[in-house]
C-alpha cells in the first residue's frame, strides 16, 4: 500500500498558498492530511481543502512534528527561518522563494527539465523563479536536441508576480484613469515597480522596465535571477542569458520574447514537434490563423504555451519564440505540487539525516 503524507502548506492564505491547496486537491500525491500555516495575523482562518474546514495554524519552529512535506510560499524571511527546523523534524521542503535557490546544497527543479536533481536532496529544494520555469519548459526540448549557447529574454510580466497589493494597486488605477479621466502619468502609485526602491510609478496604462530593485551591474535582482537560476537548472555555466524584465497592467500570467542560438542548426518544423512533444509544454503555433499564446487564455491552466516559433532572418542558429504561463501555477504552486508528487514517485520523500542547514 502507498504511504499517505501530512501535507503542510505555509503561507495558506497567499494568493500562491491558496493556489497550492488547489493544486493539492487534483494532486496525484497520496495525501493523508492537510494542514495549514500563515501568521500570527492570518491564524484562526478556516479554509477548505477537499470540502474538508482547516483551521490554519500560526507557524513557529514546533509546527513540524509529524509533516512529511511541507509547502513553503509566505516569503523568503520566513523560509529562511522555519524551512531548517521542518528539515529537522523530519519533513521535506518545497520551497517557492528566493531564498535557498543558489544554495549549491539545494536542488532547484523544474520536474520536466530536471527532475534528476531531487535525488540528491538535503532535505529543501528550491522552485526557480516564475519567469526562469516557464522559459525552461519551452527550451529544455530544444536543448536536448540541437543544444544552446545563447538565451536573450524579454520579459512581460502580470502585476500578480508583485502581490496581492499590486494587484490592488493596478486595477485602483485603470480605474481612476478611465472612469476619472485622471492623465496616467499623474496617478498616484504606491508599490509598482518595486515596494521597497525609493520612487513608485503607475501601472495602469504603462510598461515599467523595472522588476525588483536594481543590483550594482545595473540589471535588476529578477534578471539576474533569470540568468543565474537557467545556469543552475541546466547545469551549464558556458550558456550566455540576457534577461530584461518588464511588468505590464496584466492580472494573472506572464509572456516571454525569447531569442535563443542553438549549438547545431535547428530546423523549426522539427523545434515545434520537440515542444508539442514535451511534457507541461503546449505548442500554440499557426501564423495563418492568427494562432499564438496570450495571457488571457493561459490564466488558470497550469501548462506552459508556446508559439511564433521563427528562425532569426540573419543567424543560422537564432530562433525567436514567445512563451506564456500562468505564474501563478506553473510560475509557483502547481511546480511546487509537482515536485512533491515527483519526490514520492521516486521514492525521495524521507527524513534527512545529514542535516546541512544549521538553525541560526
Amino acid at each position: 500500500m502507498s504511504k499517505e503524507y501530512v501535507v503542510a502548506v505555509v503561507g495558506a492564505t497567499g494568493a500562491v498558498g491558496s493556489r497550492m491547496i488547489e493544486m493539492l486537491e487534483s494532486s496525484t500525491l497520496p495525501i493523508k492530511q492537510v494542514r495549514l500555516f500563515a501568521t500570527i495575523r492570518s491564524a484562526g482562518k478556516v479554509l477548505t481543502f477537499k470540502d474538508q474546514d482547516i483551521t490554519v495554524e500560526e507557524t513557529t519552529e514546533n509546527s513540524f512534528e509529524g509533516i512529511d512535506i511541507a509547502l513553503f510560499s509566505a516569503g523568503g524571511g520566513v523560509s529562511a527561518k522555519f524551512a531548517p527546523y521542518a528539515v529537522k523534524a523530519g519533513a521535506v521542503v518545497v520551497d517557492n522563494t528566493s531564498n535557498f535557490r543558489m544554495n549549491p546544497d539545494v536542488p532547484l527543479v523544474v520536474p520536466e527539465v530536471n527532475a534528476h536533481a531531487l535525488d540528491a536532496h538535503n532535505g529543501i529544494i528550491a522552485c526557480p523563479n516564475c519567469s526562469t520555469i516557464q522559459m525552461m519548459v519551452a527550451l529544455e526540448p530544444i536543448r536536448q536536441q540541437f543544444g544552446l549557447e545563447r538565451i536573450i529574454v524579454s520579459t512581460y510580466q502580470a502585476v500578480s508576480g508583485a502581490g496581492a497589493k499590486a494587484i490592488a494597486e493596478t486595477e485602483r488605477e485603470i480605474k481612476e484613469v478611465v472612469n476619472d479621466q485622471v492623465d496616467p502619468k499623474d496617478v498616484k502609485a504606491d508599490i509598482l515597480p518595486a515596494g521597497g526602491d525609493k520612487k513608485h510609478y503607475p501601472i495602469a496604462f504603462n510598461a515599467l522596465p523595472q522588476i525588483d530593485v536594481f543590483t550594482d551591474n545595473d540589471y535588476t535582482y529578477e534578471e539576474m535571477k533569470m540568468t543565474n537560476e537557467t545556469k543552475k537548472i541546466m547545469a551549464d555555466d558556458s550558456i550566455a542569458v540576457s534577461a530584461t524584465c518588464v511588468r505590464i497592467p496584466v492580472i494573472l500570467a506572464h509572456s516571454e520574447s525569447v531569442y535563443i542560438e542553438t549549438k547545431e542548426v535547428a530546423p523549426i518544423d522539427q523545434v515545434k514537434a520537440a515542444i508539442s512533444a514535451f511534457p507541461g509544454a503546449v505548442l500554440e503555433d499557426d501564423p495563418s490563423q492568427q494562432i499564438y499564446p496570450q495571457a488571457v487564455n493561459a490564466a488558470g491552466h497550469r501548462e506552459t504555451f508556446v508559439g511564433r516559433i521563427r528562425k532569426d532572418l540573419d543567424a543560422e542558429k537564432g530562433i525567436h519564440m514567445w512563451v506564456v504561463s500562468d505564474n501563478l501555477l506553473k510560475g509557483a504552486a502547481w511546480n511546487s505540487v509537482q515536485i512533491a508528487e515527483t519526490l514520492h514517485e521516486r521514492g525521495l520523500v524521507r527524513a534527512t539525516e545529514d542535516l546541512k542547514f544549521e538553525l541560526k
